[in-house]
This record gives structure tokens, sequence and C-alpha cells, in this order.
């Protein structure tokens, strides 16, 4: 979807859009009531980039047929990991104070302009520019993706929990035939995960209790915060997020509070105090059924 054709769009057009408390309240009745399942889940929010959808295989996938185009000799997969690798420490600025409240769009575009400069890609438009920064917002869902939503969405609220900015959680889910019920972002909170209030707002805008939400997420850094705060976790790992030399439990993408890098190869985490743990969202929605 273009940029234009998406501004011309009303945000609410396929029910993408944050719910009302009433609206929420009223949605989480219709759907299945706490006994239906032993852990007496109403909602369930998803962690989006690397959970939901593969940005690594994404950018190097437009990254290689834009090389073409441009005649660029460059290993796509770095310039990928370089670019996901700075998003932790940006939104760590954001979260200490040393940075102004700054969507994750804007984020990206800074991030985007140092790796020009560092692999010396230059005499791009500014409209080519845009472009590849919007990539993050035409990323591919995993195989199993819309299928295991589709099912879960049945029995359940579901919706993003994402540090994406809304506009870039619309357009993805259009992109990518995402079946979300809502659309909630960091930017509704001004806070970025792992912040309590991103948490407790989507409980909040839920209308629901903590222990009545899920979180899911592949990194465990994600789902420990949501735990630390009664949500209830689902844990489903993508283990080729990061690419197949670094596929043993990929770090999350929140890097620690000093901002220094999460380890290439993190040790696996135990998973038995996770509520749920998945292969795959279909897997989780039979657990779930």
């Amino acid at each position: 979807m273009r940029r234009r054709e998406f501004l011309a769009v009303p945000v609410v057009a396929g029910g993408l859009f944050p719910l009302s408390s009433s609206e929420a309240k009223n949605s989480a009745s219709a759907a299945n009531p706490a006994t239906a399942n032993p852990l007496g889940v109403k909602a369930l929010v998803f962690d989006t980039f690397g959970t939901v959808v593969d940005w690594r295989g994404t950018i190097i996938r437009e990254g290689t047929e834009w090389g073409k185009e441009k005649n660029l000799q460059i290993d796509w997969g770095p310039f990928a990991d370089k670019w996901r690798s700075g998003y932790g420490p940006s939104m760590n600025k954001v979260r200490n104070g040393t940075m102004p409240w700054t969507k994750l769009d804007v984020l990206h575009r800074t991030l985007l302009d140092d790796l020009l400069k560092e692999y010396n890609i230059t005499g791009l438009t500014e409209e080519e520019k845009v472009h590849w920064n919007l990539v993050w917002h035409r990323l591919t869902p995993w195989p199993d993706a819309v299928e295991g939503l589709t099912l879960l969405k049945k029995n359940y609220i579901i919706a993003t929990l994402s540090n994406g900015n809304v506009s870039l959680l619309v357009e993805m889910a259009k992109f990518a035939g995402l079946p979300w019920d809502a659309v909630l972002s960091a930017e509704l909170f001004h806070h970025y995960k792992p912040d309590p209030e991103v948490y407790l707002g989507a409980v909040e805008l839920m209308s629901c209790k903590p222990g009545e939400v899920m979180m899911v997420a592949a990194h465990p850094d994600d789902l420990k915060a949501a735990q630390a705060l009664r949500l209830k976790t689902g844990y489903v790992p993508r283990p080729l997020e990061r690419g197949p030399r670094n596929s043993a439990a990929p770090p999350g993408p929140m890097a620690p509070a000093n901002g220094a890098p999460a380890a290439a190869n993190a040790t696996p985490p135990a998973t038995a105090s996770f509520d749920v743990v998945a292969r795959d969202f279909v897997e989780l929605s039979k657990k779930l059924s």
C-alpha cells in the first residue's frame, strides 16, 4: 500500500483501530467467557517485529532487489542486523529522557541515515529514502501467522502491542493481511516497552484485568516485563528471526537500560515460568482452545 493511499483511508477501516473502553468491554463479553479456558484469558496482545513478521528476511529480500537496481554490492544480512541493533538503544534514549517522545518511524529513519553513510550509499532522492525506511511497513508474516491469528480470533480479542507506531502497524496489517481486532501501540502511551505504562495501558483499553490479558512474544524479555505486571504470557520462539547462523534463542529487541546490546547468541531461556509455550500460532490456538 502506498503512503498516499493509506493517508486517504480512515484509520478505522477494517476495524484496525484502538478500541475505546466501552467498545473493548462489549467485545470482550462477546468472546468466550473466562471459564472457557483454564487461564481465564479474554484477550491476546502480540509483540510484532520478529514474533508476527520476519523483519530480517524482508529487509534482505527488498535490499537485494533494490541493490540490483542501484548496482550496490552489499551483504544485506549484516545491514538488516545493524539497522535492527540500533532500535533498542534509540528507544532507551526516549525512555530515559535523553530524547523527547519520538515515534519508531523517525528512529528508524535516523538509523537508516547513519547506515547509508556507513555503507557509502549516495545519490538517493528523499523519496527513495522514505520508501526504503518504510520497508518496516511491508514486512512479511511468518508462514503460520495469518492462519494462527485467524484461529485465535474466533475465541479471543487479538491486538498488537508493539513499539511500532500506529501508522506503521496499520499499514503492516493491510500489507500482510493480519486480522487484528485492534492496533495498540506504544505511541498511544508515549512510552516504549518494557515500560509498565505500555502493558497496563493495553489492559486498561481492553477493560480487562491484567490476568485476563496474555502477552504473546518470541522475546523472553518482553514476556518477563509483562509477567511482572501480572499479565499472562505466551512464548512462541522464532529461531530464524536473526537468521540461521544465530538461530539459538534470539535475544529480544529491547536493549538493557544502559543501552548495551544483547549478546547475539543468548542462552535459551527457561520457559517453565511462561503460561503457554507453543511452536507457532496454530499450536498456540490449539493449546488455548
